[in-house]
C-alpha cells in the first residue's frame, strides 16, 4: 500500500499524464491456424491478472456483447469464483460503483464486486488536497453520492449554481424565470471544478463553468479582466467517442472538454489549463488498477507475483494508449518488488474500433488513425497506438492469454491456436 502510494503520489506531481518520449514501433506478426488441443500445465497460483474494458467490450449500452459470459467461464476455478484477478477499468463516471457491479454479476454470471470497479473518477480518492474546497462538480447521475464516495465534503452542483444564480442560464427560453430574483448573499466561492462526465444541458454547464473560470469562483458579475490562472481544474474521462447501442460512436467527455477548451480559448485568448487529468489514458489510472489487481491477489493468498496485465479494450485512442504508455512506465521505472513487469494491450473489434466484429486484414494501418482523437494535452506517439494483439472480442482475448500463460481454467483444455488473431 505505502509502495502504491508513493507511485500514484510521483505521477500525481507530473500531472497523471506521462508525455512520450523516443517513439518505437512493434513489428506485426500474424498468428494464424486451424483450432486445435494443446495439453497446457496444471492450474496454480496465478502470475498474471486482467483489466477489461466495459462498454464496448462487455456491453454496448444495455445489451450484453455476445459470448462475454460464456467467455468469462473459463476463468472460473472448480469453486466458481474468478481463479485470476480482475478488474473492470471503465471511463464511464454516472454510475455508482456497486450498481456497476451488480450490472456486470447479471451480465457475466458471476460475482462482481464493487472493489472491482474502476470509474473514470476513482483515483480521485487521493486528491486530498481538494477534499475540503468548495468545488463546483459537472456530470450527471448521482454525482453527490459519488464525491462523498471519492472523500469530497463541499459539493456544489451546476443545478445548485443554477438555483443560486438562476439568470446565468439564458440559452433555453422556457426556464427564464420571470422576475429577477435576489442574488444569494451566502453563496460560497467556488475554489476548484471537477469534471467527472459529460452532462446533459451542455449550454448549462458550459456557460456556469465559464462563468466560475471567469470570476474566480464568485459569478455575481462580469470581472474586467479574467483572472489567470484560473482556479484548479480536474477533468476525468477523455474519451473523445464511446460505443452504445447506435452502430456508431457517440460524443464522450472527451468532445464536450474541446467545447469547453475552444470557448474558454474565445473569450480569454488563453489556453484552459488542467489541475489533473485522469482516466484512460493517464498513466495513474493504470497504477490504481494495478493497486486493486494486487489487493485482489494478496486477499485471495495467492503467493505468485503477479508479473504480467492484460488489458483488454475497443478504443485504440484510450485503452490501448493508456495500457502501452504503462507498460513503457513499468519498462523505464526501478524494478520493485511485487511490482508487475509488464501490460500487454488487446483491441477487440466488438466497439469504437473496427465495429464489425471481425479482425481487419490491414490492422497496423487501420489502428493508426490519420485523424487523432486524444486529448489536446496527450502527445501523440503512433507507436502507442499500436495494440499488442488485435482480436475478434472479448472470448477470444481471453483465449489467448489464457493461452500464452499455458493456463488450463475450470479443468478444461484450452484451445492452442486462436483464429483470427493478430500481433
Amino acid at each position: 500500500m505505502a509502495l502504491w502510494l508513493r507511485t500514484c503520489s510521483h505521477l500525481v506531481r507530473r500531472n497523471c499524464i506521462r508525455l512520450t518520449q523516443e517513439p518505437h514501433v512493434r513489428p506485426l506478426a500474424v498468428c494464424s491456424g486451424h483450432r486445435g488441443f494443446a495439453v497446457l500445465a496444471s492450474q496454480s497460483d496465478p502470475s498474471f491478472g486482467f483489466l477489461f474494458d466495459i462498454d464496448g467490450v462487455l456491453v454496448r449500452g444495455r445489451n450484453p456483447i455476445p459470448g462475454a459470459a460464456e467467455a468469462f467461464g473459463r476463468l472460473l476455478g472448480h469453486d466458481g469464483k474468478l481463479s485470476v484477478p480482475v478488474v473492470f477499468v471503465t471511463n464511464a463516471s454516472n454510475c455508482l460503483r456497486h450498481e456497476r457491479a451488480a450490472e456486470l454479476s447479471t451480465v457475466l454470471g458471476i460475482e462482481v464486486s464493487s472493489d472491482q470497479i474502476i470509474l473514470s473518477h476513482s483515483p480521485l480518492r487521493m486528491f486530498q488536497q481538494f477534499h475540503d474546497k468548495c468545488v463546483l462538480m459537472s456530470g450527471q447521475g448521482p454525482l453527490e453520492q459519488n464525491a462523498r464516495d471519492l472523500g469530497f465534503r463541499n459539493v456544489v452542483t451546476i443545478d445548485d449554481l443554477r438555483s443560486a444564480y438562476p439568470m446565468l442560464d439564458m440559452v433555453d427560453h422556457s426556464r427564464r424565470p420571470k422576475k429577477l430574483p435576489p442574488v444569494s448573499p451566502d453563496f460560497p466561492a467556488i475554489e476548484a471544478v471537477v469534471l467527472l462526465g459529460e452532462p446533459v444541458r451542455w449550454e448549462t454547464s458550459l456557460q456556469l463553468i465559464l462563468d466560475v473560470l471567469l470570476s474566480c469562483g464568485k459569478p455575481i458579475e462580469w470581472m474586467p479582466q479574467a483572472p489567470y490562472p484560473h482556479i484548479p481544474v480536474l477533468a476525468c474521462n477523455m474519451d473523445l467517442l464511446w460505443m452504445a447501442e447506435a452502430k456508431i460512436p457517440r460524443f464522450g467527455h472527451g468532445t464536450f472538454l474541446v467545447c469547453l477548451e475552444t470557448l474558454y480559448h474565445k473569450l480569454t485568448g488563453r489556453e484552459l489549463k488542467y489541475e489533473f487529468l485522469i482516466g484512460k489514458p493517464s498513466t495513474v489510472t493504470y497504477c490504481f488498477a494495478e493497486h486493486r489487481i494486487l489487493k485482489q491477489a494478496m486477499e485471495k493468498g495467492w503467493k505468485k507475483h503477479i508479473r504480467t496485465l492484460y488489458a483488454v479494450g475497443d478504443n485504440p485512442m484510450t485503452d490501448i494508449y493508456g495500457a502501452n504508455l504503462y507498460n513503457q512506465y513499468l519498462q523505464s521505472a526501478p524494478s520493485k518488488a511485487g511490482q508487475p513487469q509488464s501490460c500487454s494491450s488487446i483491441l477487440v473489434c466488438t466497439g469504437v474500433y473496427g465495429n464489425q466484429g471481425t479482425v481487419p486484414q490491414d490492422s497496423q494501418e487501420s489502428v493508426k488513425e490519420t485523424v487523432f482523437h486524444g486529448h489536446r494535452d496527450v502527445r501523440l506517439d503512433p507507436s502507442l497506438v499500436e495494440a499488442s494483439y488485435v482480436v475478434q472480442d472479448v472470448g477470444q482475448a481471453i483465449d489467448l492469454v489464457l493461452r500464452k500463460e499455458n493456463w488450463i481454467s475450470n479443468g478444461e483444455i484450452v484451445d492452442s491456436t486462436i483464429p483470427g488473431v493478430r500481433k
